[in-house]
C-alpha cells in the first residue's frame, strides 16, 4: 500500500540538492524546507475546501430536507382538519417548502462552482480571493427573503 503526501494535480516539492533543470545545486535547507511546506500547504488548503463544501452540501440538504418536511405536515393537517384555515396554512407551507428546496439547490450549485473555482485558482498557482458577497451572505439574503414571503403568505387575507 502506498501512502501519498500531495495529490498528483499539486507539484512534488524539490528533493534535496536538485534544480529545477535536474542538475544538481548546493541546496539551502531553508528552501528546500519551504518548497515542502508550500506544497503541504497546498494539499491541506485543498482539503479545508473541500471540507467547506461538504458543509455546503450538508446545510444545502437540510433546507431541501425541512422544506419537504413542512409540505408533507401541513399537507396532512390540511387534509385532517377541513377548513378555510388549514387550507391557506397549506398553501403557504407549499409556497416556503418550495422555497426552502429551491434556496438549496441552488446553493448546492453555488457551493460547486465556488470549489471548483477556488482548487483551479489554487492549482494554477494564482491568488485566491475573497469576494465582495461571499456565498454566506448570498444565501442569509435569499432565506430571510423567503421568511418575509412566508410571514406575508400566512398573514395575507
Amino acid at each position: 500500500m502506498t501512502i501519498q503526501r500531495t495529490p498528483p494535480d499539486f507539484p512534488e516539492p524539490r528533493v534535496d540538492g536538485e534544480d529545477t533543470n535536474g542538475g544538481t545545486m548546493p541546496a539551502d535547507s531553508r528552501t528546500v524546507l519551504a518548497g515542502e511546506r508550500t506544497g503541504l500547504a497546498k494539499f491541506r488548503t485543498a482539503l479545508a475546501f473541500d471540507r467547506t463544501t461538504l458543509a455546503w452540501i450538508r446545510t444545502a440538504l437540510t433546507f431541501a430536507t425541512f422544506g419537504f418536511g413542512m409540505v408533507g405536515f401541513f399537507r396532512t393537517v390540511a387534509q385532517t382538519v377541513r377548513s378555510e384555515q388549514a387550507v391557506r396554512l397549506h398553501q403557504a407551507a407549499i409556497r416556503f417548502g418550495v422555497a426552502l428546496i429551491v434556496i438549496g439547490l441552488v446553493s448546492t450549485i453555488l457551493a460547486a462552482i465556488s470549489h471548483w473555482v477556488a482548487l483551479r485558482r489554487l492549482r494554477r498557482g494564482e491568488p485566491l480571493q475573497l469576494t465582495q458577497w461571499p456565498l454566506t451572505i448570498i444565501l442569509a439574503f435569499f432565506f430571510a427573503l423567503a421568511g418575509l414571503y412566508a410571514l406575508w403568505s400566512v398573514f395575507s387575507p
